[in-house]
C-alpha cells in the first residue's frame, strides 16, 4: 500500500509540473514586438516543455490536468481492495482530457469575442481623439493586452506587423478573423477599407460593430442563464449514485466491496455506468440542441 501512494504521490506532482508549465512561444513574440527589444529569459517551465516538445510532436502527447485521474484511482486501490478504480483512473484520462481541451476551446472563443469587442471600442475612441487609424490600432492592442493572452498573442502579431510597418490592415484583420470568436474583426477590416477607399467614418462603423457584439454577448449570456437549470439538475443526478455509495459506506454496509468484488454487483456498476453516460449524453444533446438553435 505504501508503495502505491508513493507512486500516487509522484504522479500528482508530475502532473502539477505540467500543469504549471506554459506555452510562451507566441507570448515571447508577440510582447517582443511590442516591446522593440531582446525577448525576455525563457522559464524553467517553458524550458522544460521545450524539452517534451520534440515527443509530444511525434507521438501527439498533450496531458494537462487530466493526468491527475491516475493518482485518483491510484489512491481508491487499496481503499476498495480492487484494481478497478485504477483502470477506471487511467480510462478517465482521455475522457478527461477531451472535456477540458472543449472547456478551453469555448473559453478562448469567448476571450476573443469579448478582446474585438473592446478592440473596436478603444481604437474608436482613439480615433475621436485624433490619432491616425494605424497608430490607434497598435496603441489599442497594446493597452487591451492582447500580447499577454496566449489565444489573441497569434492575431496581436499579425495585426501590429500591419499597423506598424504600413501593412494591409484590413488583410490582417480578416486573416485574423478565421480564428473561433474573433469573426467581428471581418466586419472592422470591411471598415477599414471603406474608410480607407472612400473616406467614410471608420469610428462610427467600428462603434457599429462593438455594439452588435456586445448584443450577441448579450444574448448568448441570456441563453446560458436560462440552461443553467438544467445543467445543474443533470450534473446533481449524475452524482447521486457517488453520494449513496458514500452514504452506505458510513453505514458500515461496504457498498465498494459488493460493487468491486461480486459478480452481481460488477453488473450493477456496468449497467449503472452506461446508464449515467447515455443521461448525461442525452442531456447535453438537449442543451446542444438549444443553444445551435
Amino acid at each position: 500500500m505504501s508503495v502505491q501512494v508513493a507512486f500516487a504521490a509522484a504522479l500528482c506532482a508530475g502532473g502539477a509540473a505540467w500543469v504549471l508549465g506554459g506555452r510562451d512561444d507566441v507570448l515571447r513574440r508577440a510582447r517582443l514586438m511590442f516591446a522593440g527589444g531582446a525577448p525576455p529569459p525563457a522559464s524553467w517551465e517553458a524550458r522544460g516543455r521545450a524539452l517534451l516538445d520534440p515527443f509530444r510532436a511525434r507521438f501527439g502527447w498533450r496531458l494537462g490536468r487530466e493526468v491527475l485521474c491516475l493518482p485518483a484511482g491510484l489512491l481508491l486501490w487499496p481503499l476498495a481492495h480492487s484494481v478497478l478504480p485504477a483502470l477506471a483512473g487511467a480510462a478517465a484520462v482521455p475522457l478527461a482530457g477531451r472535456w477540458l481541451r472543449a472547456r478551453e476551446r469555448e473559453a478562448a472563443v469567448e476571450g476573443r469575442a469579448a478582446a474585438v469587442t473592446t478592440l473596436c471600442s478603444a481604437v474608436a475612441g482613439d480615433l475621436r481623439a485624433g490619432l491616425a487609424p494605424h497608430a490607434a490600432l497598435a496603441g489599442a492592442l497594446g493597452r487591451e493586452g492582447w500580447p499577454d493572452r496566449p489565444e489573441l498573442a497569434d492575431a496581436a502579431v499579425l495585426l501590429l506587423a500591419a499597423a506598424r510597418f504600413g501593412g494591409d490592415v484590413p488583410a490582417a484583420l480578416r486573416s485574423a478573423a478565421a480564428q473561433p470568436g474573433a469573426e467581428g474583426l471581418a466586419g472592422a477590416g470591411a471598415c477599414w477599407q471603406v474608410a480607407v477607399d472612400g473616406g467614410a467614418g471608420l469610428a462610427d462603423g467600428l462603434d457599429r460593430i462593438a455594439t452588435a457584439l456586445r448584443a450577441e454577448h448579450a444574448g448568448r449570456e441570456d441563453l446560458r442563464a436560462q440552461l443553467a437549470g438544467p445543467r445543474s439538475t443533470a450534473v446533481l443526478l449524475a452524482l447521486l449514485p457517488a453520494f449513496g455509495v458514500i452514504l452506505g459506506t458510513g453505514f458500515g454496509a461496504d457498498p465498494l466491496r459488493v460493487l468491486l468484488r461480486t459478480p452481481a454487483g460488477l453488473v450493477c456498476l456496468l449497467a449503472g455506468g452506461l446508464l449515467e453516460w447515455a443521461g448525461l449524453a442525452w442531456t447535453r444533446r438537449i442543451v446542444r440542441s438549444a443553444e445551435d438553435a
